[in-house]
């Protein structure tokens, strides 16, 4: 039977060029780099060259490049780390308390740092988003209040692949700083989870307007357990791990060399094949959403046209989607119903919700995440197996 992997959403197959690259830095180039030996001085070496490749993807300064240890970490150092800085620039009693805009289909790591801060007196706004799962600039706008310290919407969403407006939100905020400006007044942040984004979509961090962005190496082909937080220069966080130096300040810990390497490797692999690998996997995405709304009684999620070329998510009416998921397994193809980092639970998922669908459609949900790996003949696998998974799941339901 053969396998296939259609859950790249999750995390991607590790690129044996990037596997050749970490290799030395697990034996030869061992030390420490916060040493002054040579030993440390040729780790070091690598991380530099690791941020200067990050660096030059996101057109950003080194110094604005922090390595983590994934996209969670960074995304929890955006939201936590600003908003403590904020609180400590004044006296907390003489500080009217921060405000925050976050939209409601983020990935868990941004709503629960949201919520935690929300707990500890921050003020909350939540935006709605439409049935494809857009923000509107416009309410992103009229939600900024004197208090307001941060916006923060995600680039590409993880369940459906709708890509948000960040440009355009990072020009409003910048016409809000404008003002501020003349004002003397503090200035409002504009972060991003660029996960999804990465290895499709251009990350200019100058032309999206960005103050903060989130990465993580796994869902572009580099190693699990490095990400990174671009910082814009005078930028103020407090870092969220204490205990040393490193990461100019802002996370104490010593660097994950090897993955460093890695993650540089991925991300200029990612560099130089943006169009081409876009371009590819969108026609597979495209031949596969045309063969599955041929089924009855299925709804593409996501809008249809301003989506990531690698997500295809669709709602399965009548049958649920761990149903589906098991039963594609047992076919060697391995998909996802909702989010992976959600989907060991009961709960509906709340990007779904989000955008209107009930509790009952949202668990019909599928996601369908194809990669630079994926090929036409798997595609069409997948759409002569699927079909007959659906019906035979069908006939299985009370609901039909």
């Amino acid at each position: 039977m053969q396998r296939i992997y259609f859950d790249n959403a999750a995390t991607t197959q590790v690129d044996p060029q990037v596997v050749e690259a970490m290799k030395p830095y697990f034996k030869e180039v061992f030390g420490n780099p916060s040493s002054l030996h040579t030993f440390g001085r040729e780790a070091r070496k690598a991380i530099d060259k690791g941020r200067e490749k990050v660096a030059r993807f996101l057109n950003c300064q080194e110094k604005e490049v922090v390595f983590t240890s994934c996209a969670s970490e960074s995304n929890n150092l955006a939201l936590k780390g600003l908003i403590e800085a904020f609180w400590q620039s004044k006296m907390r009693s003489d500080l009217v308390e921060p405000h925050i805009i976050v939209s409601p289909v983020e990935h868990h790591c941004v709503l629960d740092s949201a919520k935690h801060l929300e707990k500890q007196g921050v003020g909350v706004t939540w935006l709605k988003v439409d049935k494809y799962g857009l923000v509107d600039p416009k309410e992103v706008e009229k939600s900024i209040k004197e208090n307001t310290v941060l916006v923060s919407v995600m680039y590409v969403n993880n369940e459906v692949g709708t890509i948000e407006p960040i440009e355009e939100i990072g020009k409003t905020i910048k016409n809000v700083n404008e003002l501020r400006a003349t004002r003397h007044e503090p200035r409002v942040y504009f972060h991003t989870d660029a996960v999804q984004a990465i290895q499709y979509l251009d990350c200019d961090v100058d032309k999206l307007g960005l103050d903060l962005l989130s990465l993580s190496a796994h869902k572009f082909h580099g190693p699990k357990g490095v990400g990174a937080l671009y910082v814009r220069s005078g930028t103020k966080i407090v870092r969220q791990i204490d205990g040393g130096g490193q990461e100019f300040g802002f996370r104490a810990g010593t660097e994950n060399v090897p993955y460093i390497v890695g993650l540089g490797k991925a991300i200029e692999l990612a560099s130089g094949s943006l169009q081409v690998a876009g371009s590819k996997v969108e026609k597979l995405r495209d031949r596969l959403i045309e063969g599955v709304l041929r089924i009855p009684d299925v709804v593409l999620t996501g809008h249809p046209k301003k989506r990531a070329p690698h997500i295809a998510s669709f709602i399965v009416r009548g049958v649920e989607g761990e149903a589906m998921l098991l039963l594609l397994d047992e076919k060697g193809i391995a998909v996802s119903t909702g989010s992976a980092c959600t989907s060991g639970t009961l709960e509906p998922s709340h990007v779904l919700l989000a955008m209107g669908f009930s509790p009952e459609e949202a668990h019909g949900s599928l996601r369908v995440s194809l990669s630079r790996e994926s090929t036409k003949e798997e595609v069409d696998y997948f759409l002569k197996v699927f079909p007959e998974i659906v019906s035979h799941l069908r006939k299985m339901s009370p609901q039909i």
